[in-house]
């Protein structure tokens, strides 16, 4: 392998995955995640009601929020709050938090209730939308631990992949990421059917041969997530 890993994981290889359940004393679900040095607080809210446009439906509704503390990066950032509006980023990856944990749940069988599932960056090297829908999955399984029968109806996890000097690497961390010829985020259920992809070529456009290797890369990685997502659950 011509390219060194900085943390000298092997090119397949996630970083370490650490999970705590039931962080959080006032939220119905809660969890927070760590991929390598990456670290997410996510928290469920169980809500007995829905928006107005899905009232007398009887369906129920998950929405998500994501924010990076300001000083969860090297340099100090200033707290979207007070710039007046989440920037455009932070829209697009709390977008894509809800519409991959939208895809693991049952609406119906959720009823009348609303799931809001805050992502919070602690830390962050890199991946951390990855790491917030991961996250988030976990604290919406704990959410909704006591609704029967349980409107989860699959896991659901996410991680990158792209090429860094030539080399296909699982898992980017910010050094990788930062200097990446292509990058890939994959989100997937438990069965392997993709929920969203999100790639652009920096460096050099890439073939479709290349794509495909990213994507098995991918889910052989989100097939590990979601074990130690069980795992963590149990």
């Amino acid at each position: 392998m011509s390219f060194a890993r900085p943390d000298g994981r092997a090119a397949n290889a996630l970083r370490p995955i650490t999970i705590s359940v039931g962080v959080s004393k006032f939220a119905e679900g809660s969890a927070e995640i760590a991929f390598g040095d990456t670290k997410v607080l996510c928290l469920a809210t169980l809500q007995e009601s829905v928006p107005k446009f899905l009232e007398g439906k009887g369906t129920g509704w998950l929405t998500a929020e994501y924010a990076m503390l300001p000083r969860s990066t090297p340099e100090r950032s200033q707290r979207e709050s007070i710039a007046g509006r989440p920037g455009g980023r932070t829209f697009e990856i709390q977008r894509l938090v809800g519409r991959a944990l939208r895809a693991a749940v049952d609406m119906k069988a959720l009823g009348p209730r609303s799931v809001i599932v805050d992502c919070e960056v602690l830390q962050a090297d890199g991946g951390t939308r990855t790491a917030a829908i991961t996250g988030g999955f976990i604290a919406l399984a704990h959410a909704l631990r006591k609704v029967t029968p349980s409107p989860i109806v699959r896991s659901v996890a996410a991680v990158s992949a792209g090429y860094v000097k030539g080399e296909l690497l699982l898992d980017l961390a910010y050094a990788e990421d930062s200097i990446a010829d292509a990058d890939v985020n994959v989100v997937a259920t438990s069965e392997g059917e993709l929920i969203e992809v999100q790639g652009t070529a920096e460096g050099r456009p890439f073939t479709r041969a290349d794509f495909d290797l990213v994507l098995s890369l991918s889910l052989d990685g989100i097939a590990q997530l979601i074990a130690a997502q069980r795992s963590a659950l149990k």
